[in-house]
């Protein structure tokens, strides 16, 4: 990263600097405002009676008792939300029937997971909602579940909704089935291709279902207006996809909606999907007044989201010059109660960062007696690369190579083709593996003791861009605003703010960035996939190139000549031929006189940022100790190499890296 800085420091004044972040005062004193910290004075406070069983179909719902006791105001089923048709729309999780959206949020006629929401009540105060929901008498017919992709993929399995088939490579099958869809991708012969290998091996792998973990439970603060208005107030990863799960559920139009993202206290992918919103703004409807709904953590972890248990099978063929002859695997996805997962993403990604003639890969999304998975970093990449990356380690040994040594002869590189048949851009791979080769971790000798090794690995994501709007405005003070709809999770107010100044030829100090609600910017996509700084810092960049183009005109004015004849650079606005009697104007000199020239500039702009996006890849290396009579495992050294394109802010950088090493080490060794 030192390096990458230094060069960077030659090309641009305010990109790679480290900024303190604009929101960290108020993070750290605890002023940010979070969702469950909104509350109003005639709220009310919504509760979400859950199935105690992974799978029973409802007899009967009695909420009568709960209604009769003082304080409680409503009570809500799924006989309340509309019952919608059975199409497919795109959503921020991906494909979804619209179908099944409103049984998500409180079950239909089958309680589907353990958790599962039945009713929700709306009382005075928490305690009294919790207390209501103690009264509801529901009575269940418990029925057989299966709760691992493998159980659920049984011939004999029961079958969670009864109308659903399997889409095999594009085509329904007849038969009722929990496994959703297959995906396969193939090229080459496969077959010839292990026939040519001197070595093979073929590993069977199990990884859990695993929560991100996130230390703010879910939330949300509806308020229904008399006039159909919606106001929501939530800790989420995206308004906008806030915002459109809620109208399609609900059935309203999107102008009647609007979200308000407030701070969020963790998300990683988790806090994509909406849980709660649907349900207060129910709620609120039912009461007319404001409904606050918090999760406790059990309920987290039961009804919300995680990332996917997988069985996997990986087999390899190698040439004795490690050269990958063949490759084929079988993943099955846990998916959840609902179809509508990654699970084709787990296929694109297995083989990502290799070159390979002969391979095939098929992906299962399996329906379980579980809560429907969500994003978790890279979703199902991990999951993939586990089984991948160690039966290459295991090939690497039976050959006598070096395990980096045997990725980078494999390596892929600028115009190698991906087994899902997309066709990689400028790529940094194989520097990424001589970076970690080179590294002082790898160069160190190996742990020597009876119970240690080490271990490499290297890791594919293809990014995102989609589409990001916003608004940079320069105030009357020469001081700018930069307004967009990205939540900030990982410190892009600080990367925004730099990039505008960067354009701009101010110090990130003088730029204010703010994350602003649904009816207040441009349609903005989720904050997930590694976009957000990618796809709105190109929206900020564009926003403020309009700024600049307006403030030649503004020059131009001022000094009596031809908007053509200013120049700019380097932060300095001056005449073409440099007359003397024209003197130089600095931005916010500029921006000083804006009032005399027309008042403030304030310019927007929105891209689709699919174009140009590059694929990130990681090469990873661990130092352990393993105790034989425990289990436990020691790291007792860590080092990550990413491939990270720009660092428009190093500090945020490099702490989303340390995050990742730490949620990985999670993922192997604590959960």
């Amino acid at each position: 990263m030192e390096q990458q800085v230094t060069e960077q420091s030659k090309r641009y004044k305010v990109i790679g600097s480290r900024p303190v972040r604009h929101d960290g005062e108020d993070k750290v004193t605890g002023r940010a405002q979070y969702g469950a910290d909104i509350s109003f004075k005639d709220q009310l406070w919504g509760y979400v009676v859950r199935s105690p069983h992974a799978h029973a179909r409802i007899v009967s719902i009695d909420v009568k008792a709960a209604l009769a006791m003082p304080g409680v105001f409503a009570a809500v089923t799924n006989a309340d939300l509309p019952q919608l048709e059975d199409r497919m729309i795109q959503t921020p999780e991906g494909a979804e029937n619209m179908r099944y959206m409103t049984d998500r949020f409180l079950a239909r006629d089958k309680a589907l997971f353990k958790g599962h929401g039945i009713v929700a009540i709306a009382a005075k105060d928490r305690f009294l909602a919790e207390e209501a929901g103690k009264k509801v008498k529901i009575k269940y017919e418990v029925l057989p579940a299966v709760v691992t992709p493998l159980e659920a993929m049984a011939q004999d399995a029961p079958a969670l909704h009864g109308e659903i088939v399997t889409v095999t490579l594009g085509e329904k099958s007849r038969k009722r089935t929990n496994i959703v869809s297959q995906t396969r991708f193939e090229q080459g012969d496969v077959a010839a291709g292990f026939a040519a290998a001197d070595v093979v091996v073929e590993r069977e792998f199990d990884t859990k279902t695993v929560h991100q973990g996130y230390i703010e439970p879910h939330n949300a603060l509806a308020l229904y207006r008399s006039d159909g208005q919606v106001t929501v107030w939530t800790s989420t990863q995206g308004g906008f996809p806030a915002r459109e799960a809620i109208a399609a559920v609900l059935k309203v139009p999107l102008s009647k909606v609007k979200v308000v993202p407030m701070e969020i206290g963790g998300g990683f992918g988790g806090k994509i999907p909406v849980y709660l919103e649907p349900i207060a703004v129910l709620l609120s409807r039912k009461t007319g007044r404001p409904v606050k709904m918090v999760m406790s953590r059990a309920e987290v972890f039961q009804s919300s989201g995680p990332a996917s248990a997988t069985h996997s099978r990986v087999k390899l063929g190698a040439k004795k010059d490690g050269t990958i002859t063949a490759a084929e695997a079988w993943m099955a996805y846990e998916g959840g109660a609902f179809p509508g997962i990654y699970a084709a993403m787990g296929a694109m990604c297995i083989y990502g960062p290799y070159k390979l003639e002969n391979a095939r890969v098929d992906s299962f999304e399996v329906m379980t007696n579980t809560p429907k998975v969500a994003a978790y970093r890279a979703p199902s990449s991990p999951q993939a690369m586990f089984g991948m990356e160690a039966v290459l380690d295991e090939l690497a040994r039976k050959l006598g190579m070096d395990p980096f040594a045997l990725r980078l002869k494999n390596a892929v590189e600028e115009g190698d083709r991906r087994v899902d048949g997309m066709k990689f851009p400028r790529i940094g791979l194989k520097e990424t593996l001589r970076a970690a080769m080179n590294s002082a971790h790898y160069q160190s000798p190996r742990p020597s003791g009876p119970h240690q090794g080490r271990g490499v690995a290297a890791g594919f994501w293809f990014n995102a861009g989609m589409t990001s709007s916003a608004t940079v405005s320069l105030n009357l003070d020469g001081t700018a605003s930069v307004v967009t709809g990205s939540v900030d999770i990982g410190g892009q107010r600080a990367s925004l703010a730099i990039i505008a100044a960067e354009v701009l030829g101010l110090k990130a100090e003088e730029v204010r960035p703010t994350v602003a609600d649904t009816d207040s910017v441009g349609h903005t996509d989720v904050t997930g996939g590694s976009r957000t700084t990618y796809a709105t810092g190109t929206a900020v960049h564009d926003a403020a190139q309009l700024v600049l183009k307006e403030l030649h005109k503004r020059a131009a004015k001022l000094w009596d000549i031809k908007p053509e004849d200013v120049m700019y650079e380097g932060g300095v606005f001056r005449h073409k031929e440099g007359k003397p009697e024209i003197k130089p104007l600095t931005t916010r000199q500029l921006g000083e006189k804006l009032a005399r020239t027309g008042g403030p500039v304030s310019c927007s702009a929105s891209v689709n940022a699919n174009r140009g996006v590059g694929a990130g890849f990681g090469a990873h290396i661990a130092d352990v100790e393993v105790d034989p009579e425990t289990g436990k495992v020691t790291v007792l050294r860590y080092t990550a190499v990413q491939d990270v394109g720009t660092a428009i802010h190093p500090s945020y950088v490099e702490g989303q890296m340390q995050g990742g090493v730490v949620q990985g080490i999670g993922w192997a060794l604590n959960e």
